[in-house]
């Protein structure tokens, strides 16, 4: 309804002004203009007063038939709008309301009559047709309400807003089949299978219906400006086990069928790596990689990503593929290093550490470097050899001697060079000459101020005042680094500043952590056997200290890294039994049940031990891995 306002009225009369007076000369008919003017205003402001007092008396009318509605006073709230509908304009207004009251007072007639007056009143009526065919339901005249409803989509389904606000309005009355219908029948219109995809998902979403919900968000994901939105949606969508389970069939089968597509197998592989299964992940790469000649850049990536979580053994078999694959690419060097890299992780996480193994991996460190020749891409490679040398063959000078050549040809690369720095100070720590390992520690503090490796080299000066029973100075270190680091660095440092505060301060010569400390230097050093006296001794001494949990559980680690599991299980079990609150509960609940599942093949025993981290330990750090491991041993990943 058009509401007239006074700029409104003056503009009318100065039209009107304009076009019937503007030849008049003589004085008469200037008084007839004068005349006409004063009364066409004086009408002009009876027609705005009598349309705001209609307006005031309509809003105020409206309101009372919706109090009365709400109050569930049917009869008086018909009353009102019965008038109300009479007038065309303000039968929009009511038009729910007052359908809402007949139905209550289950006036089905008046309900009907009403209805179709109203779609004969309005084109766009689809909304009507749709008010209509609810009706007939609730009358069971289901036939009939079909017809309705089939209208009303043939009205919409040609016009994406309209079809957005009948889906809306069918979606409000939870007749999720009538909008899925509507997008559907819009399909076959258009001829687009595409198109609504993600309205029609959360339609299915809200049924239950996960994997056609599933195909949608993947139909959205085709086109390519879709493809990384698609992915965060099913990354939220997606949480259960039997959803990405649903999600992988659905993934592989369109792979199978639609080999000439790309877009479904870089979906799995995006699956794979959120699950991080490197393998499978792999396996669709190589087959993108040979199929598209993408010269390795994709597998690349993933060999890298694998690396990056500690999967060596698949991230050796991706560096495998590519050396053989591309051995005139120009990341051949890096690929060849980064495989023998994995090898060595490979070796050195089986207890105890063969040594013949540590010597061919230096051996194939070396034919790389007489191959490759040594330049900013192998220089990695030297690096590696030194630190293998120290710390797995205990030729500490021969250490030293890789790792200052490595220097000095490492031709101005500062970073490379302050890495090589900190493992000559590891390797001075080993020779137990900890001023040079300090000194090495400063000038890396210096010169890498304010960045990764800069924090690293403080939480070494920080763990070697921490050796050395310097406690306070420790920690001083160690709270500057949880504030302003790397993660990784921040837990480290967090980790041991938490030990040093609650172990220190009870007396004044802090003689079991001192001892705890020199024993931790221990193995720094890779002295296993002195360390495990040590701790033996600890044990008895300081029987009721509260660094009791902290020792058993140090000397469990220890046995297990020399291979005796026996003897890691049963300090494990000690813990779980006697110490299942303090800080090493949790520790101590994880690490056995990974020995269980990976040393001594008793997958009951360790699915039994992830469950109850899970419940007992709900915030532990190892609630992710233990939660993806229990389920792996119960058999829900897909093969």
């Amino acid at each position: 309804m058009f509401h007239f306002t006074y700029p409104h009225i003056h503009s009318i009369i100065e039209v009107v002004d304009f076009f019937f007076f503007k030849n008049l000369k003589n004085k008469k008919m200037i008084y007839y203009k004068y005349v006409m003017l004063k009364t066409l205003k004086k009408n002009f402001l009876m027609i705005l007063l009598l349309s705001c007092v209609t307006h005031l008396v309509l809003g105020q009318d409206v309101e009372l038939g919706q109090e009365y509605l709400k109050a569930g006073e049917f009869e008086k709230a018909k009353l009102i709008f019965q008038k109300l509908a009479k007038n065309k304009e303000s039968a929009k207004v009511i038009h729910k309301p007052y359908l809402q009251t007949l139905i209550k007072l289950k006036e089905w007639d008046e309900a009907e009559k009403f209805l179709k007056k109203q779609i004969k009143s309005v084109d766009k009526n689809f909304s009507y047709l749709a008010d209509y065919g609810r009706l007939l339901e609730l009358t069971e005249k289901t036939e009939e309400a079909t017809k309705q409803y089939n209208l009303a989509i043939d009205k919409v389904k040609t016009d994406d807003e309209l079809v957005i606000e009948l889906v809306t309005d069918f979606s409000k009355n939870m007749q999720y089949d009538l909008a899925i219908q509507t997008i559907e029948k819009t399909r076959e219109s258009y001829k687009n299978e595409y198109k609504f995809a993600v309205r029609l998902a959360k339609l299915y979403r809200i049924q239950g219906k996960v994997p056609q919900m599933i195909e949608e968000y993947l139909k959205f994901g085709l086109s390519k400006e879709n493809r990384e939105m698609a992915q965060s949606i099913l990354q939220d969508e997606l949480k259960e086990e039997k959803e990405l389970e649903q999600l992988e069939k659905i993934l592989y089968t369109k792979v199978q069928k639609n080999p000439e597509e790309a877009y479904y197998s870089e979906v799995l592989i995006w699956h794979m790596i959120q699950k991080k299964e490197f393998y499978k992940a792999f396996v669709q790469a190589r087959a993108l990689d040979r199929r598209y000649r993408k010269e390795g850049m994709q597998v690349m990536d993933l060999g890298f990503m694998a690396h990056q979580n500690k999967d060596y053994v698949n991230s050796g078999k991706i560096f495998e593929y590519l050396i053989k694959e591309y051995p005139k690419n120009p990341n051949y060097p890096l690929w060849r290093r980064m495989l023998i890299n994995a090898k060595e992780e490979v070796i050195k996480s089986v207890y105890p550490i063969n040594t013949a193994d540590i010597r061919l991996l230096i051996n194939e460190y070396t034919k790389m470097l007489e191959e490759l020749g040594t330049n900013q891409k192998t220089l990695e490679a030297v690096r590696n050899k030194g630190l293998l040398y120290a710390f797995y063959l205990n030729e500490k000078d021969t250490a030293i001697v890789v790792l200052e050549n490595a220097i000095k040809i490492a031709n101005g690369d500062q970073q490379f060079i302050d890495k090589c720095k900190l493992d000559l100070g590891d390797v001075y720590l080993l020779k137990s000459e900890p001023w040079e390992a300090t000194l090495l520690y400063s000038q890396v503090e210096k010169s890498e101020k304010d960045s990764p490796l800069g924090y690293e080299a403080k939480l070494k000066n920080a763990k070697l005042a921490y050796f050395r029973g310097d406690f306070e100075l420790s920690r001083e270190v160690l709270d500057i680094l949880k504030q302003a680091t790397t993660r990784e660095i921040a837990n480290d440092a967090m980790e041991l500043s938490l030990l040093i505060q609650e172990n220190t301060g009870a007396d004044s010569t802090e003689k079991a952590m001192k001892a705890y400390a020199n024993v931790e230097m221990l193995l720094f050093q890779h002295r296993n056997q002195e360390a495990i006296a040590a701790l033996d001794l600890m044990e008895k001494t300081f029987k009721g200290d509260p660094l009791e949990d902290e020792v058993i559980f140090l000397r469990a680690m220890t046995y297990l890294k020399q291979g005796d599991t026996e003897k890691g299980v049963k300090d494990l079990e000690t813990i779980i039994q006697k110490f299942p609150i303090e800080l090493k509960g949790d520790d101590a609940t994880y690490q056995l049940a990974k020995t269980y599942q990976e040393k001594l093949n008793q997958p009951a025993k360790a699915m039994k031990l992830y469950q109850d981290l899970l419940t007992k330990y709900p915030g532990s750090i190892y609630g992710a891995d233990a939660r993806k491991r229990f389920r792996n041993l119960r058999g829900d990943t897909i093969n």
